[in-house]
């Protein structure tokens, strides 16, 4: 039997978004040392600020500063901190509700252990030591036995207010490929395409993925197809991928290789972006030791009619 198939993969997107004049506020503050919070028309103190009541939907500005101390209203032991987490040690998560506010702020405790956390513990916020408009302002939360502190009745008003902020999301996990896509992956390392063929409506998936997503039955036939195909329709990218060294404008397309019945997708490369077309005929160009093709560029062959590919749109 042949060894199981893994890959390390990560999912990643920073996602950029604009504050409105409360989030603003609210971060502002915290690169400033100043928790804010809002308060609704009933008298009830929000932290963090939301922009709308969660009660009656109402448009919420009036900015109020709340304590750096506050009560612990729950918790929960993180006993293996990951990366990008607030602490690089065992840590607790912890609801704190602090002094003049009404809701309770999710961030996390440093604390020795388990045994030194409880609800009801008294708590005051760590500040980081550089500060930028963040969350991650507060460093952390940390045991506190001395008296509420008391805010300095800020306004929220800032001469340079924080706009924006970048929140990066990601997720890493291994991928391990089931018997047909490693099968693909086998015949791709060998410079050949491989797709599957359904028992029922004998139809070839490329990339196979064990079953027909049309008739539900198991696929085993191995097909092969290609290497050439046509270009079934396209996009022309203009932004710029992080980390990939292909200059734009360039062109991805969804490509039928000749034998399959589902066109996959890769990109067009020796032509022009703006002479690609759909009907083009294209083939496969490798690189040295790659395991997929690099891009696909013109065959060198009269464009294919329309019918011939007009089902795999």
């Amino acid at each position: 039997m042949p060894d199981v198939l893994t890959a390390p993969l990560v999912v990643e997107f920073p996602f950029t978004r604009s504050l409105g004049p409360v989030q603003s506020a609210f971060l502002t503050g915290l690169r400033e040392g100043v928790v804010l919070g809002v308060k609704t028309k009933d008298g009830r103190t929000l932290v963090p600020p939301v922009e709308y009541d969660p009660v009656t939907a109402e448009e919420i500005r009036d900015l109020v500063e709340v304590a750096p101390t506050g009560t612990v209203t729950t918790w929960a032991w993180n006993h293996a901190p990951r990366r990008g987490q607030p602490l690089g040690t065992p840590f607790a998560w912890v609801l704190v509700r602090l002094d003049g506010a009404d809701t309770a702020l999710l961030h996390a405790l440093d604390a020795p252990g388990p045994d030194a956390v409880h609800t009801g513990m008294r708590v005051r916020v760590r500040w980081a030591e550089e500060r930028s408009g963040a969350i991650t302002d507060i460093a952390c939360f940390e045991p506190y036995d001395g008296e509420a502190a008391r805010p300095t009745g800020h306004s929220g008003a800032f001469a340079d207010a924080v706009s924006g902020v970048v929140v990066p999301a990601r997720l890493d996990y291994t991928y391990s490929p089931g018997r047909a896509q490693s099968d693909y992956i086998h015949a791709l390392a060998e410079r050949r395409t491989v797709g599957e063929r359904c028992p029922s409506c004998r139809k070839v998936y490329v990339p196979p993925r064990g079953a027909c997503p049309t008739c539900g039955v198991a696929t085993a036939e191995h097909v092969e197809v290609g290497p050439r195909g046509t270009v079934t329709t396209f996009c022309i990218v203009n932004i710029k991928a992080k980390n990939l060294d292909i200059e734009v404008p360039y062109v991805y397309a969804h490509i039928a290789l000749d034998g399959a019945d589902l066109a996959l997708h890769a990109r067009i490369g020796g032509i022009p972006y703006d002479q690609v077309r759909m009907g083009l005929r294209v083939e496969p160009v490798w690189t040295e030791g790659a395991r997929y093709p690099d891009h696909y560029r013109p065959a060198g062959e009269p464009d294919a009619e329309y019918d011939t590919y007009k089902e795999l749109l």
